[in-house]
């Protein structure tokens, strides 16, 4: 079933969904299972499983000359999501990105999704490898996720890159799209951002899925903003729970995002790494807990396959 439709269907009560990692290359499946068993009894009607891109690594071969070498320590996330689908019966979100595809690998991969009955798709532009210093395309790939929209779009309307297919079979993906209530950290302000996310919408894009936050009203705030420029699509809000000293400095650095003078505070006042997580555990149960009094279609947690902080909060919610 569409994301759209678990939202429709929930008839303004707020589910609960989360989000994965691929387990990395040589894991067995188990560990992806152990780390979402405890989450299931909250009935997530959708599961997201993240895609992580290829790594290049240096050498120097037997003759002393370095070498570059392609990695990807994270496979299989078409396959975990068909995994997914049939070990817990709930429907598997795979992320789409840009990064490391040309436009016929992309084809190939949604056709694939297709074959597997999978209806939903999250399309991101994805980050630059992290040898580069920006975002390089494939060549004959996509610079931009509205490019990558663009195609689900012309594959749900049977427009596949091969001109002489006739008569094809259209598919029928519900399409996901990010938002940034602090902004996309390459865009030049707020209401520039706004414009190619209603650009989105207006290519295909169903419902929106934000980047983590701390304060609630940068996302309240953002959904007013979204609203007064055209976006009309759900807006769910995705949720990170604090569990390290360290995430303080990292996530700003590597997210671009504000984390609250409150909740920075009462992080360093922490005597030890459970004290962290309980910090991490309350503010996510108030953030969420306000977010639900405002309505939002959906909390979406960034697990990440570590289960235990967003169990607890989910037990205080649902």
């Amino acid at each position: 079933m569409k994301v759209v439709d678990h939202i429709k269907n929930a008839k303004g009560k707020t589910l609960f969904s989360f989000e994965i990692l691929p387990i990395l290359k040589g894991q067995h499946i188990k560990s992806i299972y152990d780390g979402i068993d405890p989450l299931m009894e909250f009935k997530p009607p959708f599961i997201d499983v993240t895609y992580s891109r290829e790594e290049y690594l240096f050498s120097a071969n037997p003759q002393g000359k370095i070498e570059k070498r392609i990695v990807r320590k994270r496979p299989g996330t078409v396959g975990i999501c068909a995994a997914l689908m049939n070990h817990y019966k709930v429907d598997a979100v795979p992320h789409i990105i840009c990064g490391g595809f040309n436009q016929e690998e992309t084809e190939n991969a949604l056709i694939d999704l297709n074959f597997l009955g999978i209806d939903n798709v999250l399309a991101l532009r994805g980050d630059h490898i992290k040898s580069e210093g920006q975002f390089i395309p494939q060549a004959n790939g996509h610079s931009y996720s509205t490019e990558l929209i663009e195609q689900i779009a012309n594959l749900n309307k049977g427009k596949y890159l091969d001109k002489d297919i006739q008569n094809a079979h259209p598919t029928n993906f519900c399409i996901g799209a990010a938002g940034y209530p602090e902004k996309h950290f390459e865009a030049p302000n707020l209401n520039s951002d706004l414009k190619y996310l209603k650009l989105k919408q207006d290519l295909g894009a169903e419902y929106i899925v934000t980047q983590m936050f701390f304060d609630n009203q940068k996302y309240f705030d953002f959904v007013n903003k979204c609203r007064e420029n055209g976006i009309t699509i759900p807006i769910i809000p995705g949720l990170k729970p604090l569990t390290t000293t360290k995430q303080i400095s990292i996530l700003p650095s590597i997210f671009h995002i504000d984390i609250p003078e409150e909740l920075s505070e009462a992080v360093v006042q922490c005597k030890n790494p459970e004290q962290v997580k309980q910090v991490g555990i309350e503010w996510g149960i108030q953030q969420s807990k306000e977010l639900m009094k405002f309505g939002v279609p959906v909390l979406h947690y960034y697990s990440m396959g570590r289960s235990q902080s967003v169990k607890e909060i989910a037990s205080a919610l649902f």
